[in-house]
């Protein structure tokens, strides 16, 4: 992948430098352009007074720094905020916050030296995680306190994770021979001032969250053809009369799967030519219930928000979150509030919100499976094994209601959250950080209940011995998932079961997109 500040990226992009540890390279008209936003604020400082250069911050702002104790300031900046808590952020969130960061510092309005951005590079490129606390940010001033960690790396202290052990940065730095940054003008500032955490979470989310929708539309289409439904309710004739694009793409998707089924039927070809009495019981349902019938009404929003999110977070990692911003095109500096994150945690409280109804659809799709009595043609928990005696999913299902309803908690936004801080300074505050990282919450959730869904699929197929009837993408990942969860009869703990096939539809290991 290349960094150039007249090319944006877009979040595709961030797949195989975070998953498959594809190089980043940074072009050299960049370089240049940050080389020369650097020696413009060089020349422009003489004689004047700026934030965060030659004054305190924050509420401290109006207290002027003597210029031989300017590079004190910025190191102060960074050791006095290194005071996260909580366990580490995750490698792969920490590494998209550092692409997230060194992609903004491209731009070249932040009136750093290039040697920063190279060494940011260089870490991303070893894939040497700096330790980053999950506690920290509200979302205000940017992540000061997560980047302030970031920071410390880069300035040669703290802690790293390389080679799948902690080590102290010097060791690290060492052994790739790598120099820490030196501090010249504001490189302290720059560093912590931004919104890069958020949306380095926020795009892992996105990335999760658009595979976990495709793997719902599969269930969704495969429990249609276990229960041999009509193809009305996903069929594009039906939904192309309702106007919203996520619930078409959603239907059209299904439409695919489903194309070459032997299970699904056709309502023109049995209830419109049906000559019974009246009165008569019809066997066959008419209508599949909501959870089965409405997949594109119900996912459809959830793609719609997801598409949106993702358009947004797009846009905040090819911006400047700075303040102030260091504008050599115009010959001037420019304060403001770009670091406030209200963006990034709009959005990630709806898509939490969009997942936890993904997660629900699948709960109730995971009980009408189990329940017998809904749906007539399985044995109660899709037991294989002797009735009373075996149990077969029974216990599985406990992990999924509980789980949603977790998801149903975390759902209440943090936008609305704002508690004032530092010195009421910081006195509307966008709480993004802690958002994004509640989403994350809700998607890994997501994944589990979702997980347990598909291993009920699985037994139901081979109780109604339905394998070669499948089309032929539902027998593929039929074929694909058994080998990780052979059929079972007599019961046995299943917990590693749900973790393997878990990993396997996670996005490190399988990028999906059928539904585009």
């Amino acid at each position: 992948m290349v960094i150039s500040f007249d090319k944006e990226l877009n979040l595709i992009d961030f797949y195989p430098v975070l998953f498959k540890n594809q190089k980043i390279s940074i072009d050299k008209k960049t370089i240049d352009k940050v080389k020369c936003n650097f020696t413009f604020l060089s020349d422009y400082l003489n004689g004047k007074i700026i934030y965060g250069i030659n004054t305190g911050l924050g509420p401290m702002a109006q207290y002027k720094i003597d210029e031989g104790n300017r590079q004190e300031l910025q190191y102060n900046l960074i050791r006095s905020h290194c005071a996260g808590t909580g366990e580490p952020l995750d490698d792969y969130s920490v590494k998209a916050a550092m692409i997230s960061r060194l992609n903004s510092f491209a731009r070249g309005f932040s009136g750093i030296h290039y040697k920063v951005v190279t060494l940011l590079r260089d870490l991303i490129n070893n894939n040497a995680i700096p330790l980053m606390p999950e506690h920290g940010g509200v979302g205000a001033s940017g992540d000061l306190v997560q980047l302030a960690h970031l920071a410390l790396v880069l300035i040669g202290e703290g802690k790293i994770k390389y080679d799948g052990k902690w080590q102290t940065t010097e060791k690290v730095f060492e052994h790739l021979k790598l120099s820490p940054a030196e501090i010249h003008i504001r490189e302290g500032l720059a560093l912590i001032n931004g919104t890069s955490v958020m949306a380095g979470i926020s795009i892992l989310n996105l990335l999760r969250a658009r595979n976990l929708l495709n793997w719902m539309v599969i269930a969704s289409a495969i429990i249609n053809e276990l229960v041999e439904s009509y193809n009305d309710h996903y069929s594009l004739e039906l939904n192309s009369v309702k106007r919203h694009h996520g619930q078409k793409i959603i239907a059209h998707a299904m439409c695919r799967l489903l194309k070459d089924s032997h299970l699904i039927s056709r309502n023109d070809s049995v209830l419109y030519h049906n000559d019974t009495k009246d009165g008569f019981f019809i066997e066959k349902r008419v209508q599949e219930y909501y959870s089965l019938r409405c997949v594109p009404q119900i996912l459809g929003p959830v793609y719609d928000t997801l598409l949106h999110a993702e358009k947004v977070v797009q846009n905040e990692i090819n911006s400047v979150s700075d303040n102030p911003v260091i504008d050599d095109n115009n010959k001037n500096v420019i304060h403001g509030g770009n670091f406030h994150g209200d963006y990034v945690s709009l959005e990630m409280d709806k898509l939490k919100i969009a997942v936890t109804r993904l997660a629900m659809l699948s709960e109730r799709q995971l009980n009408f499976l189990l329940n017998d009595k809904i749906n007539q043609i399985l044995p109660p928990f899709v037991n294989l094994g002797k009735p009373g005696l075996n149990f077969g999913m029974q216990g599985a299902q406990f992990t999924a209601t509980s789980t949603t309803a977790e998801c149903q908690t975390l759902s209440n936004p943090m936008y609305v959250h704002s508690i004032p801080s530092n010195n009421d300074n910081q006195d509307i505050v966008s709480m993004g950080t802690n958002s994004a990282q509640l989403t994350k919450r809700v998607i890994d959730n997501g994944y589990q209940v979702l997980t347990i869904e598909l291993m009920a699929l699985l037994q139901a197929i081979d109780y109604l011995n339905l394998k070669n009837k499948l089309s032929s993408f539902s027998n593929h990942i039929y074929e694909e998932l058994r080998e990780i969860f052979p059929k079972f009869v007599d019961d046995h703990p299943i917990y590693e079961n749900v973790n393997k096939i878990k990993e396997y539809i996670d996005i490190k290991n399988k990028y999906l997109n059928i539904i585009d």
